[in-house]
């Protein structure tokens, strides 16, 4: 596996190779690999001829008071655990690789960034776009990898392609748990041993809600309560739990089509997210990975 750090020497490495007509597919991270982004690495190896991997701990989607400084950067095992997995090319950039202090332009996905982590996190998923939007130009990838754990970055970058007519394919790996189903996530490392016992009632939140929707409700005001409760009763501060729409994330007024029942707090300290998506049609349950609406170019 090869690594390169700028711009210029990622671009120089993936024209060669799409000269010989292979796809590329690029697996973006923030480091600190887990199984979820080992998953994504596989599923990329299996779509793609040349698979690269982004590791790049984006400041721009921080926020003033957040974990910056603290987020666990792991690269040496990163880079391991990458070149088992048979990735070709890690593309591992500093901040002045990708941005300049004259820069003055920002991507703002409007409506789907501005709800759920977006009314916590402000200029969070501005951040976020415009990262991945610059990975997009550098790498040029056939198709892009994320999982279903950031759904909602996954809607606001799908959208942004969209609009912006670049011509990649988001496809989502499903979110990868824990045996106790606590969904994989690099701010795990965060979670001390009392927090981290409690830490998986988030998805039995989840995982209740699923099971009352299957058992006939199709109300979510019900479903709201009592996944903030079985959270704040493990010891969650819970920013939001609910069920919206799986294409427009707006509230639902009863569950029907595509519903993605969501959730985030902070347990320790740590703020957790996760969500499950489900198909709803009459009596029939099923729970998906997320699926892009129509607007979607080239899925």
């Amino acid at each position: 596996m090869k690594t390169v750090t700028t711009p210029r020497e990622a671009r120089r490495a993936i024209d060669e190779i799409k000269k010989a007509g292979a796809r590329v597919g690029l697996v973006p991270t923030m480091g600190a690999l887990h199984e979820g982004h080992a998953s994504l690495v596989r599923m990329a190896r299996a779509r793609t001829e040349f698979v690269v991997a982004s590791i790049f701990v984006n400041p721009r989607q921080f926020g003033p008071k957040e974990d910056l400084s603290r987020y666990p950067r792991t690269l040496e095992a990163d880079r391991r655990m990458l070149e088992d997995l048979g990735c070709d090319l890690l593309f591992h950039p500093n901040d002045a690789d990708l941005y300049s202090p004259a820069d003055r332009t920002r991507i703002s996905v409007e409506g789907i960034s501005d709800v759920l982590c977006g009314a916590a996190r402000r200029d969070h998923f501005q951040g976020v776009a415009l990262v991945v939007a610059k990975l997009f130009n550098i790498i040029g990838p056939d198709a892009a990898f994320f999982g279903q754990k950031d759904a909602q970055q996954a809607l606001v970058i799908q959208r942004m392609a969209a609009d912006l007519d670049i011509p990649v394919t988001i496809l989502l790996g499903p979110t990868v748990r824990e045996a106790d189903g606590l969904a994989m996530s690099s701010r795990n490392r965060y979670l001390d041993p009392e927090s981290r016992s409690k830490a998986p009632a988030m998805y039995a939140a989840l995982a209740s809600a699923r099971r009352r929707i299957e058992a006939g409700e199709r109300d979510p005001a019900p479903l709201a309560a009592m996944m903030t409760g079985t959270m704040r009763a493990a010891g969650f501060d819970v920013e939001y739990a609910g069920a919206v729409d799986g294409a427009t994330l707006e509230p639902l007024e009863r569950m029907a089509g595509t519903v993605l029942l969501a959730c985030a707090g902070r347990i320790g300290g740590t703020r957790l997210i996760d969500n499950v998506t489900l198909r709803v049609s009459g009596a029939k349950v099923e729970e998906i990975v997320l699926e892009f609406p129509e607007w979607s170019r080239y899925v």
